[in-house]
């Protein structure tokens, strides 16, 4: 009898173990539940645009990673996508860093911005990764 008690005991164990796991990882979901917007532990928000903008670029979609804390853009990051890699390099250099250390309200009126510098040769990529920054802002703001 006794090493049938054991045996469930043990496996009380293991279910009650299983369950606080589960019960620790539901309570840390809700911020990035959703697999757009999480808030890592220094305060920084980072919200990502794979689902939430649906603007193309030249081939397919520009999805961007924009890191925010105290209500300010640290950085912009394009993330995987299919557009030319030499006019996207040029993006990335050129327009990206445009964004970091402005407020909040600055970043979304220069996303908002439809003057491109022709810089880049790549205007419809461009116009695509700015309408993902400003989605990335707006969901933001609406989420905080």
């Amino acid at each position: 009898m006794k090493p049938m008690l054991a045996s469930l005991v043990c496996e009380l164990k293991a279910k009650a173990a299983m369950l606080c796991s589960f019960i620790l990882l539901s309570c840390a979901l809700p911020s990035w539940a959703d697999g757009v917007m999480k808030k890592q532990a220094d305060g920084t928000y980072v919200v990502r645009t794979n689902t939430i903008c649906n603007a193309r670029g030249y081939r397919k979609g520009t999805p961007v990673e924009v890191h925010i804390k105290n209500n300010e853009v640290k950085k912009v990051t394009a993330l995987k996508n299919e557009e030319t890699v030499p006019y996207f390099v040029r993006i990335k250099k050129s327009l990206l860093p445009l964004y970091e250390n402005l407020k909040v309200s600055k970043a979304k009126k220069l996303a908002e911005k439809q003057q491109v510098d022709g810089c880049t040769g790549a205007t419809i990529s461009l116009k695509a990764v700015q309408k993902n920054i400003k989605a990335a802002l707006d969901y933001y703001e609406k989420n905080k």
